[in-house]
């Protein structure tokens, strides 16, 4: 954003005149976005704004960023709204490796809609046994929002955090990512799980949570960590309508100007089942691989899913198509 105007590249799918996030798409044209303003179509933006939106991603625990990443989801939770309890944590971080994970998301503590906080020993004794199954695998990052948790996991080996919070939660967790120097996602939620859908509000949901990602990076590199170790999620389905939801998911190429890398979670979420007729989370797969394929094609570099066999060969898929064959695994 820059002087009240933001600006969202436009991707096409044999790539543009400039390159987005030195990925595997590009852009040649941008929506200009304004606070009670219609969209408007230019072919250009500041210069601050295309460096922004075209330098390269740097790497994810080694992980280049040239091409879609899949986060395996490994839920260590008896209450997760997908599947939670329905299996061995230790064993399913091992299935999602064998699957073609690119990296593991390791959590202990439900976040869906009207969970309530779990204490620090119940998390971490539930995603111990998982991080030390995955360890040396693959890179793997903890979901948490606490301190003491993000502590014993990084010791256990995991090497980012996933902070749903965006350090809203916890205030030691941001100096205990920069004392550690690990990567750090921080994602857009409003309010607490227990009540972040009874009735959340924006003026423009697309715009707020643009600014508030920009507010929680820079409140990251103030407590000393780098910018190229933050990467920034969105945060569908927390404190967000099924409108609220479709709106991102619809321009999800504006986050790119914030200059990280972006993350995107909406694996069997709720409203995907509303929409495409699944009341069971476990049958929402396909719903799930169309929001992902539009969100690589919009730039997306990250992919935080349950069914990774199944995403991987859409990615493959992908690849085979696009010209470049970056656009897979």
């Amino acid at each position: 954003m820059q002087d009240g105007l933001y600006y969202r590249p436009i991707p096409q799918d044999q790539g543009g005149r400039w390159p987005l996030a030195g990925g595997w798409t590009g852009f040649t044209h941008l929506e200009c976005l304004q606070r009670g303003a219609a969209p408007r179509i230019v072919d250009s933006a500041p210069d601050r704004v295309m460096v922004a939106l075209t330098a390269p991603r740097p790497s994810v625990l080694g992980l280049t960023l040239d091409r879609p990443r899949l986060m395996g989801i490994v839920n260590a939770t008896p209450d997760s709204f997908s599947d939670g309890g329905r299996y061995d944590p230790a064993s399913q971080a091992r299935t999602l490796v064998a699957d073609g994970a690119d990296l593991l998301d390791i959590g202990g503590e439900s976040t869906r809609p009207g969970a309530e906080e779990i204490a620090v020993p119940d998390e971490i004794a539930r995603i111990l046994p998982a991080i030390e199954a995955a360890r040396g695998l693959l890179p793997i990052s903890v979901d948490t929002r606490k301190a003491a948790v993000a502590q014993a996991a990084l010791a256990a080996g995991a090497g980012m955090v996933n902070d749903v919070s965006g350090f809203d939660f916890d205030a030691g967790l941001a100096p205990l990512v920069a004392g550690a120097g690990v990567p750090v996602c921080l994602m857009h939620a409003q309010g607490l799980p227990a009540t972040m859908q009874d009735n959340p509000r924006y003026d423009d949901v697309l715009l707020d949570v643009y600014d508030a990602l920009a507010a929680r990076i820079d409140r990251a590199v103030r407590a000393g960590i780098p910018a190229d170790r933050i990467v920034i999620d969105p945060g569908i389905g927390f404190g967000k309508t099924e409108a609220h939801n479709l709106a991102i998911l619809r321009r999800i190429s504006l986050y790119h100007g914030l200059g990280c890398p972006i993350l995107l979670g909406v694996s069997r979420k709720r409203f995907i089942g509303r929409i495409g007729g699944a009341d069971l989370a476990a049958e929402r797969m396909p719903g799930t691989l169309a929001l992902t394929v539009a969100a690589v094609a919009q730039g997306v570099q990250i992919h935080r899913v349950h069914d990774v066999a199944e995403h991987a060969q859409g990615l493959r898929l992908i690849a085979a198509l696009n010209k470049n064959g970056k656009a897979g695994t």
